[in-house]
């Protein structure tokens, strides 16, 4: 992880590889942002002037490098792009600064150390921009030659530190606003390293052996239950999916607790380990990227320890339902009736609509414990990428006010987010005259017929929400902003600030 530090020095005195600013899209074009004031001095006040000549307008996303003014310690000034320049006397918004600090850590890399002269009105943008250089500089090594080791000798390693200019070092604001940053970013890109390793080495054992070694470590209470344990309770959904494979299922329940908490969350994720859809299998071309079908509990796994870290005054509570979805003489069969761990019968008219059922097992498991509120976390249907493109996840919900709450959070937090209304009329379509209800139902709002399926093992009076993360889980294209290529660790900041707001009392 690069290591963040906060900073009262000049600019031009400051040994570093770079000094990063960042510029607006003005009106007229290019405008130096707050925090490079030093740096624009230097350059008699035309700095604007000399990057729009280099081809900058301050659009997000944008990089240029130029040369220090002469008497800098760096040798290279990196400008990146903020975006439209804000209304008078209105800063930049949060989610500007993390993607334009991820942007340019991401740029830096082979540096040693890098200074953001950023804009730092508040506390709370540095820890935007602390988050931003965690999340850009992040990069997924583990199976190159010699590891991190050969993008040393390349000079592609991570940007190794950043000091984040402007900030108040003895500042208690400022202080609990980085450290949030380094703990909220380091557990989102061990999200993302789960998401990211093979199958084979990531199958439903070694996810809860991960889970167990994190919950020690962070004092988190932590129970793992295999496949006799599984039979024994009865979780005919977990089971089910997992027959086919070799690598037996589990469900993980880790129990982050507050002895200041008055409310209680459940955390449920879908750890498809991988999905090749059993006998229902997927097509060509549909296989190659299913490891990240586990990208739900890497989040919520990811969400309980970050809490624990922060010492946030709410009880947490992750259930991780884990399992490898394959096909083999001992598979379920398109046709074959489970029976879920509440007791209710599913008809599996697909085996490849296999997340629902360990969720639903998963779910169920979780009301009994009679929680405040639950939110699952999945990469549930094609269905929501067809709506909602592969940048944008749907929120699903039995109350309202509750999925306004969790979708305001999101985009609070930079995860774009859209809520998704759950029509009563696509529930028959899951009618079964075998069992009391199927997996599968109409074809057209498939996204939405999946919510309905797992409305049905939400407890009575229990506020739920359910994310399905499908389409901006795993990044198939270029990397943007702080968002890497391959696993993003979606969900991961939603769950987090959900837990903040419970903690706050704020959640409503």
């Amino acid at each position: 992880m690069t290591a963040l530090t906060l900073s009262t020095a000049a600019a031009p005195g400051l040994r570093a590889d770079a000094i990063v600013i960042g510029v607006a899209k003005g009106a007229k074009g290019p405008v130096v942002a707050p925090g490079a004031e030093a740096v624009d001095k230097a350059y008699d006040g035309r700095l604007a002037g000399v990057l729009e000549t280099l081809g900058a307008s301050g659009a997000e996303g944008e990089v240029t490098k130029l040369p220090a003014p002469s008497g800098f310690k760096a040798p290279v000034v990196v400008a990146v792009g903020l975006g439209a320049e804000p209304e008078k006397d209105a800063g930049f918004d949060a989610e500007a600064l993390r993607r334009a600090a991820g942007t340019a850590a991401r740029a830096l890399a082979g540096s040693k150390k890098a200074a953001f002269a950023l804009p730092l009105a508040e506390a709370a943008d540095a820890g935007a921009v602390g988050e931003g250089v965690l999340l850009g500089a992040y990069s997924f090594d583990a199976y190159k030659e010699n590891g991190k080791d050969a993008k040393a000798k390349s000079g592609k390693a991570p940007l190794a530190e950043a000091a984040l200019l402007g900030g108040k070092p003895r500042d208690k604001a400022y202080k609990a606003a980085i450290e949030r940053a380094a703990a909220v970013a380091e557990e989102l890109n061990r999200a993302r390293d789960l998401v990211n390793t093979p199958p084979n080495d990531l199958n439903p054992e070694a996810f809860a052996a991960v889970a167990q070694a994190a919950a020690k470590e962070h004092g988190i209470k932590v129970q793992v239950l295999d496949e006799k344990a599984l039979v024994k309770d009865g979780y005919g959904g977990i089971l089910g999916v997992g027959s086919g494979s070799a690598s037996g299922p589990r469900l993980v329940k880790l129990s982050y607790t507050s002895s200041k908490a008055t409310k209680s969350l459940a955390f449920v994720g879908k750890g498809i380990t991988y999905d090749s859809g059993g006998i229902s299998l997927k097509p060509a071309g549909h296989n190659e990227t299913m490891k990240c079908d586990m990208a739900g509990a890497a989040a919520v796994f990811a969400a309980v320890v970050a809490a624990a870290r922060l010492g946030l005054e709410v009880n947490v509570t992750g259930w991780l339902a884990l399992a490898e979805n394959m096909p083999s003489g001992s598979a379920t069969r398109p046709g074959d009736v489970l029976r879920m761990y509440s007791g209710k019968t599913v008809e599996v008219l697909n085996t490849d609509a296999e997340g629902r059922l360990v969720l639903a097992d998963a779910l169920w498991a979780a009301s009994q414990e009679k929680p405040d509120a639950i939110i699952d976390v999945a990469t549930l249907t094609g269905a929501m990428m067809v709506a909602l493109g592969s940048r944008t996840y749907g929120v699903m919900a039995n109350d309202d006010a509750f999925r306004t709450a969790v979708h305001e959070a999101a985009e609070e937090v930079g995860e774009p987010a859209w809520p998704m209304p759950l029509p009563e009329h696509l529930r028959k379509g899951m009618d079964s005259a075998t069992a009391d209800i199927a997996n599968m139902g109409e074809r057209m709002g498939g996204g939405l017929v999946a919510g309905l399926f797992l409305r049905e093992f939400v407890g009575e009076g229990i506020a739920w929400a359910h994310l399905d993360i499908a389409g901006p889980a795993f990044n198939e294209g270029g990397p943007f902003g702080y968002t890497p290529k391959g696993g993003t660790g979606t969900a991961v900041r939603t769950l987090v600030r959900v837990a903040e707001l419970a903690a706050a009392g704020d959640l409503g």
